[in-house]
Formats: structure tokens, C-alpha cells, sequence
């Protein structure tokens, strides 16, 4: 079996995605005229001409205003689904999906659309498509931490459903020691944590992340390369770390998937994983993020199959699910 066969038919995970980022153009037009809502661009050639972003704040502002879709408990039933459904065609088994409460509660959408939605998606995708998905309440970094306090208790009915808090958003300007106590919310809450630092921040916000908020895993985390000494402290935490190849070249935080430093981290020691982010914006899903990065880095067999099994490793899973993804994992392989 080929390399490019492996990977795409082997069980994979998916740690990190924003919900809000798997809205496919043709659908978040359906959905704004579902809802009545006017969009920025006239047509779907229009929105994906506005993909050429060139960096973290450009992005967002086209993230921020195509979220402005979901008003309604159908609507994220369906964009939930329609992500799911077309991770399985990546042999996707298991995905931990962000999604962000801030910006739609203050639209008047409920929590109750939100999670009905979402979790009515996860549950049909996984009795009819095999895929497992567990929601992350996705912080807004830019937003306060007493907004984040207040948000993170509203979530309180669905305490079991939510597996993890994260944080999301513009790094730059928005560190995460401005968030200590909402991080420290969540654990007594027994929740894992996870902290979106060192994409286009700096490698002492992935510090901070470790340090201040205690985090169990790191979305991104790539400038961790920029020191040594993180870099040996991550291997030797075993601490997972969520990159995005795709992500971060079209945010240019790096110059070209050969830039991405997967094989540095890997020859660390380090646990890293391979993720999509925003599949839809970047016009990547989890195999195009495999393939792609295979290709430019020329990864080997063995570093190629060590990325899907960090991926495992990686997610919030007790050590007998992660067993069993493993297991599956390894009859593929095989």
C-alpha cells in the first residue's frame, strides 16, 4: 500500500476545528437566506475571492462575519453534521470540535439552539457515519475575562457534554495570562484545558499557557521552535500540540508547508498532531492536511504514521479509548 493510501484510509483525528470554520461557501449562503441575513458578498465566487487573507486579523474578519448565519437550532444541526459527514470521507473517526458561544448569544441565539444542535449532529453522525465528536467551548481571547466567567457557568447544564475549554481569537495584544481565573474555573469544573498560543503569538504565550492556565494540550504552538528549552519541556511533558499546516501558511505564519516545523518537534520528542482549524476558509480537510504536509516535508512512513497516532495520544480520551483508536489504527496500518 502507498503512503498516499495510507493516509488516506487509515482512522485519524481531528483535534483541532472551529464549527464556525467548516461552514462550506454554498451553505452559508443557504443559511443567510434561511435567516434573512444580508452577507458581505454577492455571491459564493465573491466569498471565496475573499479567501486570499494574508494574515490572523484578516481572517477574522471574514470568520466573524460568516458566523453571523447560525441562528437557529437547524443551523448548527446542519453545519455540524455536513462537517462530520465529510470527515468520515477522510476516514475521520474522532474529532474535538470548538465551537464559540460569544459571538452568537449576543445575536440572541440561545444555549439551547447551540447544544441541541450540535450534540443532536455528534449523536446521528456517530450511529449512522462511525465518527465520534466531542464539543469545546471555544473562548474569544479578545473578548474579557468576567465575559469569559459568565460564559463558562451559562454552560453549566451541559457540563458532562463539554469536554474541554479552549481559547481562540487574535493572539496578538490578547495573552493568556489575562485569563487565569477562567481557566481555573473550568478545571474545578473537571474539564480538560487547552490554549490557542504561539500561531502568531509568541513562544512565552505557550509558556503562559502552560504555566498560568495549566493547560493539558496546545492549539498551534508552533514558535515553540523558537526555544530550545520549551521545546525540551514539551517533549518531556509529553504535552500534545495541535498544528494546523494548511492554517498556518494561509495565515502566513509560515512562508510554505516546508516551513511547518513538524519534523523538528517530532525529533524533539514532542507530541505533535496534524489538524484543519478551518477547513472551509482553507480549503483543506484532514487527508489534503496529511498529504499535503507529507509532500512538502517528505515525510517518512514512520514519521507519517507516528502523526496519526500523536493524534490519539493527543485527545482528550481515556487510555482504553486511546487503546482502541490505536488497535484500529494498527490493523490498518498492517
Amino acid at each position: 500500500m502507498t503512503l498516499h493510501k495510507k493516509i488516506t484510509s487509515a482512522p485519524k483525528a481531528d483535534l483541532h476545528v472551529h464549527l464556525e470554520g467548516t461552514i462550506e461557501a454554498a451553505m452559508m449562503f443557504d443559511l443567510a437566506a434561511r435567516n434573512g441575513v444580508t452577507l458581505p458578498w454577492a455571491s459564493v465566487a465573491e466569498l471565496h475571492a475573499a479567501f486570499g487573507f494574508r494574515n490572523l486579523p484578516q481572517f477574522l474578519e471574514i470568520f466573524y462575519a460568516g458566523l453571523q448565519v447560525l441562528r437557529t437550532e437547524r443551523d448548527f444541526f446542519d453545519v455540524t453534521y455536513a462537517f462530520l459527514k465529510r470527515s468520515a470521507a477522510d476516514n475521520v473517526v474522532y474529532t474535538e470540535i470548538h465551537f464559540s458561544p460569544q459571538g452568537h448569544l449576543e445575536r440572541g441565539v440561545t444555549w439551547t439552539e447551540m447544544m441541541d444542535g450540535i450534540l443532536g449532529a455528534a449523536t446521528k453522525a456517530e450511529r449512522e457515519l462511525g465518527i465520534r465528536a466531542r464539543p469545546i467551548l471555544g473562548l474569544q481571547r479578545h473578548r474579557s475575562e468576567e465575559d469569559a466567567l459568565k460564559v463558562i457557568d451559562a454552560a453549566l447544564p451541559w457540563k458532562q457534554d463539554i469536554v474541554a475549554l479552549g481559547m481562540g481569537g487574535a493572539e496578538l495584544g490578547n495573552p493568556p495570562s489575562r485569563f487565569v481565573n477562567a481557566y481555573a474555573r473550568a478545571r474545578e469544573l473537571g474539564w480538560k484545558c487547552t490554549c490557542h498560543a504561539g500561531e502568531e503569538g509568541p513562544h512565552g504565550y505557550v509558556t503562559e499557557a502552560l504555566d498560568l492556565l495549566k493547560v493539558d494540550r496546545i492549539d498551534h504552538g508552533i514558535r515553540s521552535i523558537d526555544n530550545p528549552a520549551l521545546v525540551a519541556r514539551l517533549a518531556r511533558e509529553r504535552m500534545p500540540l495541535t498544528v494546523c499546516p494548511y492554517s498556518n501558511v494561509r495565515l502566513q505564519a509560515v512562508p510554505a508547508l516546508a516551513s511547518v516545523p513538524l519534523i523538528e518537534l517530532l525529533d524533539a520528542g514532542c507530541l505533535a498532531t496534524v489538524n484543519t482549524d478551518d477547513p472551509s476558509y482553507f480549503e483543506a480537510y484532514l487527508n489534503e492536511n496529511f498529504l499535503g504536509t507529507a509532500r512538502a516535508l517528505n515525510l517518512t512512513e514512520v514519521q507519517t504514521r507516528t502523526l496519526i497516532e500523536n493524534g490519539f495520544k493527543g485527545a482528550f480520551l481515556d487510555e482504553g479509548q486511546c487503546t482502541a483508536y490505536l488497535d484500529r489504527l494498527d490493523a490498518h496500518w498492517t
